[in-house]
């Protein structure tokens, strides 16, 4: 765990480098619009440890998968977003001697990633090894106003010295991953032009074929006058410049205005980027730097409007929250319906960028409460448009009649994880995203969502799970045999509660969904059940009798539901009982030490808990909690805020606030050891339900928005915004009460602490406790 990174409720700060953590550093200060997204590296030359990442949304490849033993079934590749061509450039050289602090020494260094508006500044002061003195300041930020742009502004000064500053801006798209397979490079050169200060790059990948043009333009100013100059050009392999070398004494400044873009094929035809590119960094470049900052601000401003929980009297759980909103919101903003959320967004490379059922059971929460509804519906029809490729991916498994398996992990809709355990069994993504459609109609009450499009993928997850159970003359119930739950330490196992109880609760749904759509949209409920050559008499009574015969594990003195056949099989220990050098376990014990073990990498039967909570009574939580939780290591980022949530539910405030504070800060601290590799992006959507649905109490029951709010002894107040159906509400929590703002809608009836308030529209209702 790291503590490196100062508290303050809106800026996120490195004082003084840290030059073995840099990589988290990198990625900590990432930026991204949407459309792309760039890690904290430096502008200018850094030869120290650092790993470059530009990245351009939906923009992948397909990375042949390296195993040593293929399996039937096995997809052929693993797509991967790319680390694409770098826009913020820059190599300076002081009197011949180039700028690079792993070679310098370092007076004074600042970072500062101001979230509120949506900028990164960096300040710093070096000696280079010729003895002059530097001062720079570099900013930078990628437009949300304008998601094609980005620009940085960057100042040298000469504080102890005179003779010249030669100045580079440069594109550079000769670039890796290194996650590579085989250690290939993923771009091949298409086109590049350079011109005074100005330039272009189209490169285009191998095998899929996208085609990606980043532009720049920029100019010098020195001592604030803009400087006429001839620029010396060069053009590489995959690499443009422009250079300059200026005059200077002592205290002179000389800054550097950028104006950069990426616009691909996915959004215009490949003979137009050139164009394209060219005519966005003009743009750019007219609107001024200044002018296009202060677009961003206000951009960022309606952000905030909406999605912002404030935090009085705890610095870092405040900071910690806003650093979660702040990356989900320049991660995903629900413009494409092709685009979705990878679990490290534009952070790293880990995970390939692609997507998982992290964006259903976390995210979705979240753009619900606090996105126009049309965000959520976008990543739901996501999933709709690959239906086809889900069909496809069970048929390699050996289904049929239009079974569908959503994958794991995905770019197009086709499987490219390729870990058995995972690929094969982690089957309860196919719940997740039934769920999800469930969760946005609730909140939304778009019901003709499931006419149009929700109806055909539940048909087909639900054919899915009627086909993957077994009949099971020993027990005469139904089994679910060899599958991963969300607890991947106890992988291949039979009977894997949640698992089985989302595929109960999926059939039940489906069949709801059945019935509402032929009542309500008859003629499109024959063409469902028509293109589907779906025998609704059978398949339904079907589904009935696997929920009526369904086996889930339960052991009745403890009152709890047994994750999986054969876990009380192994040695029951718990994490406390551990000593600390073998955490965590991942990286100290053998996969098959682990496997054999108890321990829980992440919330399992607590997730189904935590999903249908409304099912179960508080005894049931809490017997399930109290076993559960103390055999679980936490070694994934998306268990801390469920299991905050449920300690919330419980009363357990001490439990409910640790967790927070951890999911909350789990990239800021660097809990797991493992943000050098990229932000925990999808995690970060669980916080902000550890704030709303943990402390807040919020919940939809029956249709209905309650609320149950504590307030944790280390805070003085918090307050968040929830959009329920049309109508948005400011809920504030202090000691003395519970004050709900209406602020958007025409009215709405919810109920507090069990109490039903109708609160009308921009009316405040004040609850005392």
């Amino acid at each position: 765990m790291k503590d490196y990174i100062q508290h303050d409720p809106w800026k996120i700060i490195e004082q003084g480098f840290h030059k073995e953590d840099n990589r988290i550093s990198e990625s900590i200060f990432s930026i991204g619009n949407g459309k792309m997204g760039q890690r904290g590296n430096f502008e200018e030359h850094y030869s120290g440890d650092s790993m470059p990442g530009n990245y351009v949304a939906g923009v992948y490849y397909p990375d042949k998968t390296r195993v040593g033993w293929w399996k039937n079934g096995y997809p052929e590749y693993f797509a991967k977003v790319l680390n694409a061509a770098s826009w913020i450039g820059l190599d300076v050289h002081v009197n011949g001697e180039r700028l690079d602090l792993h070679t310098a020494e370092i007076l004074d260094f600042r970072r500062e990633l101001d979230m509120r508006e949506g900028w990164l500044k960096r300040t710093f002061k070096a000696r280079l090894l010729n003895g002059n003195i530097v001062e720079v300041e570099a900013l930078r930020f990628l437009s949300i106003a304008d998601d094609e742009c980005g620009a940085l502004r960057y100042s040298v000064k000469a504080v102890n010295f005179s003779g010249d500053i030669e100045v580079k801006s440069f594109l550079n798209g000769d670039v890796v991953n290194e996650d590579s397979n085989y250690d290939e490079q993923f771009w091949v050169e298409i086109a590049k032009s350079v011109e005074g200060n100005a330039g272009v790059i189209v490169s285009e990948t191998k095998k899929t074929a996208y085609q990606v043009a980043i532009g720049m333009k920029f100019e010098i100013f020195k001592n604030d006058e803009l400087q006429d100059l001839d620029y010396a050009n060069e053009a590489l392999k995959m690499y443009v410049s422009g250079s300059s070398k200026l005059d200077v004494v002592e205290g002179d400044q000389i800054v550097v205005y950028k104006y950069a873009c990426n616009v691909s094929s996915r959004y215009y035809a490949a003979d137009q980027l050139l164009e394209k590119a060219e005519e966005a960094v003009n743009r750019a470049h007219s609107i001024g730097f200044d002018n296009m900052l202060e677009d961003q601000a206000k951009a960022w401003a309606d952000k905030w409007q909406h999605s912002d929980i404030v935090v009085e009297g705890d610095d870092a759980a405040q900071q910690g929250i806003r650093f979660n909103i702040f990356h989900l919101n320049q991660t995903y903003t629900g413009e494409d319906a092709r685009l979705n959320i990878g679990p490290k967004g534009f952070t790293g490379e880990k995970y390939g960028g692609v997507t998982y059922w992290d964006t259903e059971a976390y995210c979705v929460p979240f753009y619900l409460c606090t996105a126009p509804q049309e965000v959520t519906r976008k990543l739901l029809i996501y999933r709709h448009n690959q239906l086809g490729r889900a069909i496809e991916n069970a048929e390699k498994l050996g289904f049929d009649k239009g079974a569908a398996l959503y994958p794991m992990v995905t770019m197009n809709g086709e499987e490219c994880h390729n870990e058995w355990e995972i690929t094969f069994e982690e089957i309860h993504r196919n719940g997740a995203i039934a769920y999800a459609i469930f969760n946005y109609i609730r909140h939304t009450d778009d019901k003709e969502y499931l006419a149009e499009y929700g109806l055909e993928v539940l048909m087909g997850i639900s054919r899915f799970w009627a086909q993957r159970v077994n009949w099971s003359e020993g027990l005469e119930k139904y089994v679910m045999l060899g599958v991963t739950g969300p607890n991947e330490f106890d992988n291949n196992v039979d009977n894997n509660w949640y698992t089985s109880y989302i595929a109960m609760w999926c059939l039940k749904y489906t069949e709801e969904s059945l019935a509402y759509v032929k009542e309500n949209h008859p003629k499109r409920y024959e063409e469902i059940v028509q293109n589907a050559s779906f025998d609704a008499s059978a398949e339904v009574a079907k589904w009935r009798e696997i929920r009526e015969k369904m086996y889930l594990g339960y052991d009745e003195k403890r009152n709890i539901f047994i994750q999986a056949d054969g876990f009380f099989n192994k040695e029951q220990i718990l994490v406390k009982d551990l000593d600390p050098k073998h955490l965590p376990l991942v990286h100290h014990w053998s996969w098959d030490r682990i496997l054999r073990s108890n321990f829980i990498k992440q919330a399992d039967v607590l997730q189904g808990l935590y999903m249908f909570e409304e099912e179960f009574d508080l005894e049931t939580l809490k017997s399930n909690y109290d076993f559960y939780e103390p055999r679980t290591v936490h070694e994934s980022s998306l268990s801390p805020c469920v299991h905050s949530i449920i300690a919330a539910k419980l009363g357990d405030e001490d439990r409910a606030y640790e967790f927070y504070l951890r999911t909350s800060r789990l990239d800021l601290d660097d809990y797991n050891s493992d943000t050098k590799d990229g932000l925990h992006i999808t995690s970060m959507a669980g916080t902000w339900m550890s704030v709303v649905e943990g402390f807040g109490g919020k919940r939809v029951v029956d249709g209905q928005l309650t609320l149950s709010p504590m307030l944790p002894k280390q805070w003085k107040s918090y307050s968040f915004k929830v959009s329920f159906k049309g109508n948005t509400i400011l809920v504030k929590v202090t000691d003395s009460g519970v004050e709900v703002t209406h602020e958007e809608g025409q009215g709405l009836q919810i109920k507090l602490y069990d109490e039903e308030i109708n609160i009308k529209a921009n009316t405040s209702i004040v609850v005392h406790r």
